[in-house]
């Protein structure tokens, strides 16, 4: 938006030509987003807090949590104003890439708004039944990974519609452009054409997997949120690099046209993410709900499909990998020993992973600190992945 009045004054004044220069829009968005969740915060927070939208807490839970209860919740709200707003100002809206991951971004965070809103307001502890959930989520989760297998592949707007009508007049048998690949960090050569349906299955449980497991993260004070935020700022330097002709040739990375203006959407990320955390650090005002952990983790999984590091997201998201699979060898465990032994039997103390650490005694805030660090360690290693190969 911003963007189009900046080309148009720099006709007559030169000085607005500095607004084409994506990092600068990245920078711009970042504080943008930052700004617009630090003042509207707070009168979010009192909103919440009069509509009576309270946290319920589970009483089998770490102990200490039951203090929790009637904060907030919800406050994922904030996140998508913040990164909605800031995108539409700051970023080129003739980009294909740009409105994909907004439409995935806020469809996942409808569905979450949906679910919060009958847990909270009409009292209905199960919010949306995991069914309805995961049939919503595998709805846009498919829709979108639909045309991302066309649009990546794509060099323009234009050849999105042309390269699909190819693959359905070859009879569903078509060959994907090399940029389309999965990659295989840490190695120059290796690849793996996936073709259509394989980028499709792909590009689809990449985006619904790190949405729910962005999701299972989000049980305390800024677990969720700052990992987000970190491998969402290294995300955006990927969209970068690989939106560059140079430096993706430099780098042996595919260069995928129009992948750069994501580090626009990526700051926006960043920023209201740490607008987010300056009320959602321990002890929590106001909690991220479901709307902002599923839109945060259908965001980062089209981002990362997008610059082709889907690999990569599962190295440096390993908490959220971690947390899932904490949950899924607890259910697994418990529901086999059950069948075998007619009594179930855990693995850890208590899921999400986090939780085990809690009721282990060790305090939350030193639990998510570490989980940060974690993060930061894994961050920089996906970063390597671009030079080590």
């Amino acid at each position: 938006m911003l963007l189009e009045l900046a080309q148009w004054l720099s006709r007559d004044q030169r000085f607005f030509a500095v607004f084409n220069y994506i990092t600068l829009r990245a920078v711009l968005a970042t504080l943008t987003a930052l700004a617009i969740g630090l003042l509207a915060g707070p009168w979010l927070i009192r909103k919440l807090a009069q509509m009576k939208i309270g946290q319920s807490v589970r009483t089998d839970g770490p102990q200490t949590h039951l203090a929790k209860s009637g904060t907030p919740t919800m406050g994922g709200a904030l996140i998508l104003v913040g990164v909605g707003f800031a995108t539409l100002l700051w970023a080129d809206l003739s980009n294909r890439f740009i409105w994909a991951v907004l439409l995935v971004t806020l469809g996942f965070g409808a569905i979450g708004w949906v679910d919060d809103y009958r847990k909270v307001v009409h009292r209905n502890p199960k919010g949306l039944s995991a069914g309805a959930k995961y049939f919503w989520q595998s709805l846009i989760g498919l829709a979108a990974a639909v045309y991302l297998a066309f649009a990546v592949p794509a060099a323009s707007n234009a050849e999105v519609l042309s390269l699909a009508m190819q693959w359905y007049r070859s009879g569903f048998d078509i060959d994907l452009p090399q940029r389309a690949d999965l990659i295989v960090p840490f190695f120059k050569t290796i690849s793996y054409p996936l073709g259509v349906l394989g980028f499709i299955v792909l590009t689809y449980f990449v985006i619904v997997g790190t949405s729910n497991a962005v999701n299972l993260t989000d049980g305390a004070d800024g677990l969720a949120i700052m990992p987000a935020v970190l491998v969402g700022s290294a995300l955006g330097l990927f969209a970068y690099v690989t939106g560059n002709a140079v430096f993706a040739k430099y780098l042996l990375i595919p260069y995928v046209p129009g992948a750069g203006e994501l580090i626009v959407f990526c700051g926006a990320i960043a920023g209201a993410g740490l607008a987010f955390l300056w009320f959602n650090a321990y002890p929590a005002q106001v909690f991220m709900g479901d709307v902002g952990a599923l839109a945060l983790g259908g965001a980062l999984g089209t981002v990362a499909v997008i610059v082709r590091q889907e690999i990569v997201l599962f190295i440096m998201g390993g908490v959220f990998v971690a947390e899932t699979i904490s949950v899924m060898l607890q259910v697994g465990y418990f529901k086999y020993t059950k069948r075998r032994y007619g009594v179930g039997k855990r693995i850890f103390r208590m899921a999400p992973l986090h939780h085990h650490f809690e009721v282990g005694g060790v305090k939350e805030s030193q639990v998510v600190v570490r989980f940060w660090i974690v993060t930061m360690m894994l961050v920089l290693v996906g970063l390597s992945t671009l030079k080590l190969r």
